[in-house]
């Protein structure tokens, strides 16, 4: 639930809103990120038979090939639709998106690049909606890429924990976000407030749960950081569109209680 978002607050940003075809937008970057989810299975399913048996592949629930066969056709299904909703435009930055998604999932994700990959992915996310690059939206999308940089970086400690200095940084990264996403015209004083309103619930909501992982940065905690993580990203989209519109910033706060609700059956992580 929480990707639907980028692509809202990017159209917010430029000022293009969703409309006729666009409203495909959301529904590619939804397949895209599905995608990967699959592909994340495949491609963890030896180290998920060692400490998540659960999952899955290991437990034999899901074969590879099904896994490896969904992956693909939800990357061919969420490139078609970019295209339909975004043109030409729209298909090149859902191709790369695309690339980032597979480059992350099989070669960076246990390397050191890891965090940066997933970065980049929700970064080209925030794009695919916005149809143009200015400044305004460079700052939206940099704003999602810098809290998914400190999350995913501090999520490598959910099953040994993590040290310290990353949840230091992390807490560092999820202050520049906000900033961010508050930052920059508005479009009238309504919108402003509701966007610095939004942007003091994901403080109140990340920053909390990441300072608890800094006092103690143990496995328990970490997972529960992580999870605030992917939760509030969903009041900081709606602080980045409310600054252009509320009712946009109003749809995508909708999703935070749908996605908590469906977190008690599937884990966000």
């Amino acid at each position: 639930m929480t990707v639907l978002g980028d692509t809202v607050a990017g159209a917010a940003a430029s000022g293009v809103p969703l409309r006729g075809r666009r409203l495909l937008l959301p529904l590619s970057s939804a397949a895209l990120y599905w995608a990967g989810m699959a592909l994340n299975d495949w491609a963890d399913r030896e180290l998920d038979a060692t400490e998540r048996p659960e999952r899955p592949i290991p437990s034999g629930r899901i074969s590879p090939n099904a896994a490896l066969a969904t992956a693909g056709a939800l990357t061919a299904a969420g490139l078609g639709l970019a295209g339909l909703g975004g043109g030409r435009r729209g298909l090149l930055t859902a191709t790369g998106l695309a690339a980032a998604v597979w480059a992350y999932d099989t070669v960076l994700k246990p390397t050191a690049a890891g965090p940066l990959g997933m970065a980049t992915c929700r970064t080209l996310d925030v794009l695919l909606g916005a149809g143009h690059t200015d400044r305004t939206v460079a700052g939206a999308a940099a704003a999602l890429g810098v809290h998914t940089l400190g999350v995913t970086a501090l999520s490598t400690g959910e099953v040994h924990g993590a040290h310290p200095n990353t949840a230091r940084a992390a807490l560092a990264t999820s202050g520049a976000a906000g900033a961010l996403a508050v930052s920059g015209p508005a479009r009238g004083r309504w919108h402003r407030l509701t966007s610095l309103a939004a942007g003091s619930g994901y403080a109140g909501m990340v920053g909390r749960a990441q300072a608890a992982a800094v006092a103690d940065p143990g496995a328990r905690t970490v997972r529960s950081a992580t999870k605030a993580g992917i939760h509030g990203m969903v009041p900081l989209q709606a602080a980045i569109a409310a600054r252009g519109s509320v009712v946009s910033a109003a749809l995508v706060a909708a999703a935070l209680p749908v996605a908590r609700l469906l977190s008690r059956r599937v884990s966000p992580t």
